[in-house]
């Protein structure tokens, strides 16, 4: 069976908006979705495609999350096929060697207008670099993401629709966890 990805923002980091897995589990449940894996604190849900289009999905699992915890969690779903053609079109192969040096930033949408990254002089912020492809963000940073002004940049850029970032190793399992 086809797999789903829901990639959450924004939760239990600093000890705020705390949603913990067990929770996630639960609230999952309640909606009806089956083969529920939690994969993480920070919000990666792979569960069963409920034959909806991701977008409707997130829409509804961020009704029901805001209903159960009492704040709003934005919500970025891909299918399997999504997640895995994303993998693919990475334009920094080379640092797939370094996985903690490569983020992908997950757009709910394609932005309307990308001036934020345009505007960005990808020759001030060398080595690092980062390149929008579709409805994802590739963000390589070889000295670490931690460190990286283009990192901030790229992922507080008003880009007029919801994005969450995850790592490369991150990515990679929630491919291998859609796949079974």
């Amino acid at each position: 069976m086809a797999s789903q990805i829901a990639l959450l923002r924004g939760i239990n980091v600093g000890g705020n908006r705390k949603f913990p897995m067990a929770r996630q589990r639960e609230l999952m449940a309640e909606l009806g979705f089956e083969d529920v894996t939690v994969h993480l604190q920070t919000g990666n849900i792979v569960f069963a495609d409920p034959g909806t289009p991701p977008e409707r999905t997130a829409r509804t699992l961020e009704d029901h999350f805001a209903a159960g915890l009492g704040f709003p969690v934005d919500v970025v779903v891909r299918t399997r096929d999504e997640l895995a053609a994303a993998i693919e079109a990475n334009p920094y192969p080379e640092a797939a060697a370094e996985p903690k040096s490569l983020h992908v930033v997950f757009l709910a949408a394609v932005p309307a207008d990308s001036a934020a990254l345009d505007a960005l002089d990808p020759a001030a912020y060398a080595p690092d670099a980062f390149r929008l492809i579709g409805r994802e963000i590739f963000l390589h940073c070889p000295d670490g993401v931690g460190r990286s002004k283009l990192a901030a940049k790229v992922t507080n850029a008003r880009l007029g629709v919801p994005a969450t970032a995850r790592n490369w190793n991150t990515v990679t399992k929630l491919l291998a966890l859609a796949d079974g």
